[in-house]
């Protein structure tokens, strides 16, 4: 059976039938107004930032949408309402984030990560706070990650 597939970027919960999407999926005959209501229902929490989204559509007008993450980077600097990182990581602190937003930054990021270990994803995301001049509980991320090495943080990591 034939698929189409549409990719493209989109707002983060804004989502509509203008272009890029509706000039694409229209010739489709697949109902845009239904696509759209559930791209913006996956990304809410994206909210202003690039999401890239597949939309796959088979012969029968049956649709799958597919939706990645923004970069780990763009979701540290969100939760910190901040556009762009340090100039001079490592020198430079532009902001401090709790543990807590690392893990949630960790679970949104979790399907496209090299690991699916929960530990293993939370030093991934300590590693780009380090490259963007970010502090964890006002600690460097390098010395976080020694304390959850060393068991700390156990019980919310695991």
């Amino acid at each position: 059976m034939a698929k189409t597939t549409v990719e493209c970027l989109i707002d983060g919960g804004k989502a509509s039938a203008g272009p890029p999407l509706g000039p694409t999926l229209g010739p489709l005959g697949v109902n845009v107004g239904k696509i759209i209501e559930e791209i913006n229902k996956k990304t809410k929490d994206f909210e202003g930032m690039k999401v890239p989204v597949k939309i796959i559509v088979d012969e029968k007008k049956n649709f799958e949408i597919v939706v990645g993450t923004p970069p780990t980077s763009s979701l540290i600097l969100k939760e910190l309402n901040l556009e762009k990182g340090s100039q001079t990581p490592g020198s430079e602190v532009i902001g401090d984030l709790s543990i807590e937003k690392v893990l949630k930054i960790a679970r949104m990021k979790r399907e496209g990560m090299l690991s699916d270990d929960v530990k293993s994803n939370v030093k991934e995301v300590l590693g780009t706070c380090l490259s963007v001049g970010v502090t964890v509980d006002e600690k460097s991320p390098k010395q976080v990650i020694k304390e959850i090495d060393g068991g700390k943080y156990k019980e919310s990591i695991g």
